[in-house]
């Protein structure tokens, strides 16, 4: 199962108690977290975030309200004396930034810190139950999305059914694979009268910061659930292309044209303190939008 947390939904400016961008998204037991903007440890401790079950970070690109708490953040683990490695993806120059930083301060820190520069696009994270893509969007600096996909889950066996039909439990993860039993006399057991079908596996994309750019299209097509920034509501588009970023009505135009399944809006300016306005814009193009709220978890 894939989720989304969100720790922070707003733009470059705290205000209106809403916060710079960064969200977790969990997998089982694993918490990945994505963008660390200013007051993510305070949205952490908030919301009873397990910040020891994080293992990777992502970083999407090099404006403050998406990395100023990463730094902070990476220190208070050493603080509590982390020994588990981190593992942190994101542009080439964070990591001169943070040496900088560390140097500065005399900060040795108490666990391995393992860097990934991000490049071309591709295959970022190849776990047993996942892998983690980045793909590239169009923004005033280098910037990349990020797409979480769930593997192909295996088959559900039915204990009850398979004893009944004489398969050994040894026999049971064979099953999961898909496989029939051939029982000592040759009678074939099939697979399909012994087990369930696999739950759907599920995709979620975030699409970072990026201006109206089709070119995305193909890297998020089908996902079950994208995250796309809605700086500024329509009546704002021009501003919304000078400032490299996304209206509401075009966040849902992406959206419609990936056949994605549902849409969660985000990165909203703060010149804007109420939020309706940007679904109901939005859902005159793609019915199945959410405004993101802070402290709540979206299944996808």
């Amino acid at each position: 199962m894939l989720a989304v947390t969100i720790l922070g939904n707003n733009s470059a400016l705290p205000m209106h108690d809403r916060h710079p961008t960064s969200q977790l998204v969990t997998n089982g037991e694993q918490l990945f977290l994505v963008d660390c903007g200013e007051g993510t440890q305070i949205q952490m401790n908030r919301f009873k975030i397990r910040r020891s079950r994080i293992h990777h970070i992502f970083i999407s690109h090099l404006h403050g309200d998406h990395y100023f708490g990463l730094a902070g953040l990476l220190n208070s683990y050493s603080l509590t004396n982390r020994k588990d490695p981190i593992h942190l993806y994101g542009p080439e120059p964070l990591w001169e930034v943070l040496q900088l930083q560390f140097k500065a301060a005399a900060a040795i820190l108490s666990y391995p810190l393992h860097f990934h520069p991000l490049g071309e696009a591709g295959i970022l994270l190849d776990e047993k139950k996942m892998t983690v893509e980045s793909f590239l969007v169009h923004h005033r600096i280098p910037c990349w999305g990020f797409l979480f996909r769930e593997k192909e889950k295996l088959r559900k066996v039915d204990p009850k059914k398979a004893f009944e039909a004489g398969v050994p439990p040894e026999f049971f993860a064979s099953l999961k694979e898909g496989e029939d039993y051939m029982d000592p006399e040759g009678r074939i057991i099939r697979n399909s009268d012994v087990t369930k079908p696999a739950p759907r596996s599920v995709s979620y994309a975030y699409c970072a910061d990026t201006k109206y750019d089709e070119s995305l299209v193909p890297s998020i097509a089908g996902a079950d659930l994208i995250y796309h920034e809605a700086t500024y509501l329509d009546d704002q588009r021009e501003r919304a292309i000078q400032r490299f970023h996304s209206t509401a009505k075009q966040a849902a135009m992406i959206a419609q044209k990936a056949q994605v399944k549902r849409l969660l809006l985000g990165h909203f300016s703060s010149k804007y303190e109420f939020l309706d306005a940007f679904r109901e814009e939005a859902a005159e193009v793609f019915p199945d939008v959410e405004v993101c709220r802070e402290g709540v978890t979206y299944l996808v």
